[in-house]
């Protein structure tokens, strides 16, 4: 997993396009239990080197109810977006991640991570890589319907401020939701019974 993470932040594949240069992030070890796929990193995010280091990260530790210090453990929680680098801005925010990450990464580190209990697909992107066609044809749809996912995965509206209307209009997320997340993300993170 080292030599892997590794070769993953030395990428340069899409160092032309990158507004700000490469800086790929990632938290993985080969005994998380828990993954986070989200989009990409934000700027701050980018600034930082740390993954979700920023207001849309708060909410969703809020959501997690856990601690940075539980968040930032990688023995026990991946984060992996879709797109390892900060992608740049658009005029209604940052652009989408870039396709080339997914493709060149997510196999080979999902293949060493072979006790993840739980992944959040956090977002539209990472909701139709890992969905496809199960997928609703939209975020509130796919949410909405996140049962249907279990056990393997929870789909997530993104926890940006830019959100912040959504959240109002759909009060079911953190009615129906949020209480079920946090009940699987606790379960994923205890520790397996020891058989005496």
């Amino acid at each position: 997993m080292d030599a892997l993470l590794a070769e993953i932040r030395s990428c340069r594949a899409c160092a032309a396009h990158l507004p700000l240069g490469p800086r790929l992030i990632v938290q993985a070890s080969t005994s998380a239990r828990l993954l986070i796929v989200g989009q990409a990193p934000s700027m701050t995010v980018h600034t930082t080197g740390v993954p979700w280091n920023d207001k849309s990260g708060d909410r969703l530790r809020r959501w997690l109810s856990i601690d940075r210090e539980v968040f930032y453990d990688a023995t026990r929680i991946a984060t992996m977006p879709m797109g390892y680098c900060y992608p740049g801005r658009s005029r209604s925010g940052d652009l989408p991640p870039r396709r080339e990450c997914a493709l060149l990464w997510h196999e080979r580190l999902l293949a060493q991570m072979t006790h993840i209990e739980l992944t959040l697909l956090i977002g539209q992107y990472a909701q139709r890589h890992f969905l496809g066609q199960a997928g609703k044809g939209g975020v509130t749809e796919t949410v909405e319907a996140f049962a249907e996912y279990a056990p393997r995965f929870i789909p997530l509206p993104h926890p940006s401020p830019r959100n912040t209307g959504w959240f109002k209009h759909h009060p079911w997320f953190e009615r129906d939701v949020l209480p079920v997340l946090r009940e699987r993300v606790r379960g994923a993170l205890m520790p397996a019974a020891t058989s005496r």
